[in-house]
C-alpha cells in the first residue's frame, strides 16, 4: 500500500489532517469518506531514504532481488534454525556465507539489531523494506508470534524455489526465439541498407525495364536508406509515450487490462496471476496470518496492476463480513475455477489444502500454456522470414531474368 498525508472536513464540519494507507489515490480518498465529508488534500509521503540512494551510493549492479539468492538464504535459515542455533547467531552464519551482495550487507545489519534484542522481522522490515517481498517479512511475524519460525522459512524456502523455477523455465524458453528474431531484424535491415543498393545501382546502368516485384523492393530499400534514423526516432517516441503513460495511475490499470485481452499472451497473464494469487494465499495462510491480511499481503506482490488492485480491494469487504468467495466473484478478476475452489475451501474450512492444490493446477497449465505459445510463436517467426527472403530472392533473380532477355 502507499502512505497518503490529507486534510479534509469531518462530518461535524471540523478540518482534520492524518496519514491513510491505499492501494491507490481513489481507494485512499474512499477510506477518507468513512468518517470525513470532504477531501481536501491528499499527497504520497515521499519515503525519506529516498534522496540517499543517489549515483555515488549505487552499487554496481543495483539493489534487486536475486531470487535464487534469496531462496538459498530462505532454506539456510531453516537448516540452521531447526538445528537449536540462536536466532542471531543464524542471521551472522548466513551473512558471511552469502555471495550476494545486496543481501550480505542487510544481513549483517539485522545480525547487529537482532543482537542488540530487536526482532527479526522488525529488523527485515527496516533494512530490507526495498529489497524484500512484503510475503517475506509477514511470514516471519507471523512464525515469530507462533513460534515455528523455522517452519516458516522452510515455507518461504518451498514457494520461492518454485517461483524461481517457473521463471527460469519461461525465460529459457524466451531465449530462442527471441534470438531468432533479433537477428531476423538485424539481417533484413542489413540486406535493405547495404545489399539492394548495390544491385539497384547495376540495374539503373543497365536501363532495363524492371519488373514490379523488383521496383517494390527498390522502394522499400530506398525508404530504409533515407528515413531509418526517422524510424527509430518514432519507435523510441512511442515507447516513451507508452512508458510515460504508463506511470499514471489510469494507464497502469488500462495498460494491465490491456494484457489481459491480449491473444495467446492474455491467457498467460491470467494463469499467471491465478497462480501468484494460490501460491501466495496458501502460503500466507499456513504462516498463520488471517484471510484479509494474507490477501491484502498477496495484492501487493501480482504481477498485473488490474488484478492486483483488484484483488486489494476484497481485503476491504472481508472485514465487513463478506466470505472470500464472493468477494471475488464480485471483483471478477481471476478465473471462474479459481473463485469456486475458494468457495468450496471455506465452506469445508480447508482454504489453505484447496489453495495449495489449485495452485498446482495453475502452475501446470502456465507452463503448459508457455510451452504452447512458444510453439505456435517460433514457426510463425519462421514463416514470417521465408516471406520476407522469398520475396527479395525472387525480386532480384526476376530483375536478373529481365536483363538476359533484354541482351
Amino acid at each position: 500500500m502507499v502512505t497518503y498525508k490529507y486534510s479534509a472536513v469531518s462530518k461535524s464540519g471540523e478540518k482534520v489532517s492524518g496519514i491513510i494507507e491505499g492501494f491507490n489515490e481513489f481507494d485512499a480518498a474512499e477510506r477518507i469518506r468513512e468518517t470525513c465529508d470532504i477531501v481536501l488534500k491528499l499527497t504520497p509521503v515521499k519515503d525519506k531514504d529516498a534522496d540517499d540512494t543517489g549515483f555515488l551510493n549505487m552499487e554496481i549492479g543495483g539493489n534487486k532481488l536475486d531470487i535464487k539468492a534469496f531462496t538459498l538464504m530462505c532454506s539456510q535459515f531453516a537448516i540452521i534454525l531447526k538445528s537449536g542455533v540462536p536466532i542471531g547467531r543464524t542471521v551472522e552464519l548466513i551473512a558471511d556465507k552469502t555471495t550476494n551482495r545486496p543481501l550480505r550487507k542487510m544481513l549483517k545489519k539485522v545480525a547487529s539489531d537482532v543482537e542488540s534484542g530487536r526482532s527479526l522481522s522488525a529488523s527485515f522490515a527496516e533494512r530490507g523494506e526495498k529489497l524484500l517481498p512484503p510475503t517475506f517479512i509477514e511470514t516471519i511475524h507471523a512464525g515469530e508470534e507462533s513460534g515455528a519460525l523455522d517452519r516458516s522459512f522452510e515455507s518461504m524456502s518451498r514457494h520461492y524455489e518454485k517461483q524461481s523455477k517457473t521463471k527460469a523455465k519461461v525465460r529459457g524458453a524466451m531465449i530462442y526465439p527471441t534470438f531468432v528474431l533479433i537477428i531476423a531484424v538485424v539481417v533484413v535491415i542489413v540486406l535493405m541498407v547495404k545489399v539492394v543498393p548495390t544491385f539497384t545501382a547495376t540495374f539503373e546502368e543497365l536501363g532495363a525495364e524492371l519488373p514490379g516485384m523488383t521496383k517494390a523492393l527498390i522502394a522499400i530499400s530506398n525508404f530504409f536508406k533515407r528515413y531509418w534514423m526517422l524510424m527509430l526516432g518514432i519507435i523510441a517516441a512511442i515507447i516513451l509515450i507508452i512508458k510515460l503513460y504508463g506511470n499514471t495511475e489510469e494507464g497502469r490499470i488500462n495498460l494491465a487490462k490491456l494484457q489481459l485481452r491480449l491473444p495467446i499472451l492474455g491467457n498467460i497473464a491470467r494463469l499467471n496471476a491465478a497462480s501468484q494469487y494460490a501460491n501466495t494465499m496458501a502460503m500466507m495462510l499456513e504462516a498463520g496470518l488471517p484471510i484479509s491480511k494474507a490477501v491484502s499481503i498477496t495484492a501487493k506482490v501480482m504481477d498485473n496492476y488490474y488484478v492486483g488492485q483488484s484483488v486489494g480491494k476484497i481485503a476491504g469487504k472481508l472485514e465487513e463480513g463478506e466470505t472470500l468467495g464472493a468477494s471475488l466473484r464480485e471483483a471478477e478478476c481471476l478465473p471462474d475455477i479459481l473463485v469456486d475452489m475458494n468457495t468450496v475451501g471455506e465452506e469445508t474450512g480447508e482454504l489453505e489444502k484447496t489453495l495449495n492444490t489449485i495452485a498446482a493446477y495453475y502452475d501446470s497449465e502456465l507452463e503448459q500454456a508457455t510451452a504452447d505459445a512458444l510453439a505456435k510463436l517460433e514457426p510463425a517467426i519462421l514463416c514470417v522470414l521465408a516471406v520476407i527472403a522469398g520475396f527479395i530472392v525472387i525480386s532480384m533473380y526476376m530483375a536478373m531474368f529481365t536483363m538476359y532477355n533484354s541482351m
